[in-house]
């Protein structure tokens, strides 16, 4: 199985451009890809880092469905330290996404910090992938004793029959 086809599998369609697996569960599986800044068809992608691991994905739209993200954005309201920190990511990660645009390139340039975001908190998703990809980010160290252990007994994606697919004796573990 590729790296290619395992996300395809996990994320419900072709990635839309080159991958790059920066982070894996214990199982070698791939949880979070860097994206580049522009798609394969040319659009900026202001999404840095893109998490893959259906797992995660599940746990954290539960966090944002019981209104992580107000409260994400609340922590940064309230806290000093958080909000230094959260803006120093915001910028952080654009430099690293803008740093890899083509100085001379003229297409539309993606814009924003994390998820694209100017300011506060869109996506608990992509704070945490950026987390996990090895940088500071308060929110996503913030949501991620809600969504961690990545403790699956069986792999999301397998081969059977020569086929990379949705495993279907995958299920979510308790924690």
């Amino acid at each position: 199985m590729t790296d290619r086809a395992v996300v395809a599998i996990q994320i419900g369609r072709p990635p839309r451009s080159v991958i790059d697996v920066v982070a894996r569960c214990h199982l070698s599986l791939p949880t979070v890809t860097a994206v580049p800044p522009h798609l394969d068809d040319g659009t900026p992608f202001p999404t840095r880092y893109w998490l893959t691991c259906p797992l995660a994905v599940r746990r954290i739209g539960r966090v944002e469905a019981q209104g992580g993200v107000r409260a994400a954005e609340q922590r940064i309201e309230d806290d000093e330290r958080v909000r230094a920190r959260h803006e120093a990511a915001m910028r952080r990660y654009a430099a690293q996404r803008d740093a890899l645009i083509d100085p001379d390139s003229e297409a539309p340039r993606p814009s924003g910090g994390v998820a694209g975001s100017r300011t506060g908190v869109k996506c608990l998703h992509a704070h945490y992938a950026d987390w996990v990809a090895g940088n500071d980010n308060p929110t996503g160290q913030w949501v991620e004793p809600s969504v961690e252990p990545l403790n699956c007994a069986e792999p999301c994606v397998a081969e059977i029959d020569g086929q990379t697919v949705f495993n279907p004796e995958w299920r979510e573990p308790k924690r």
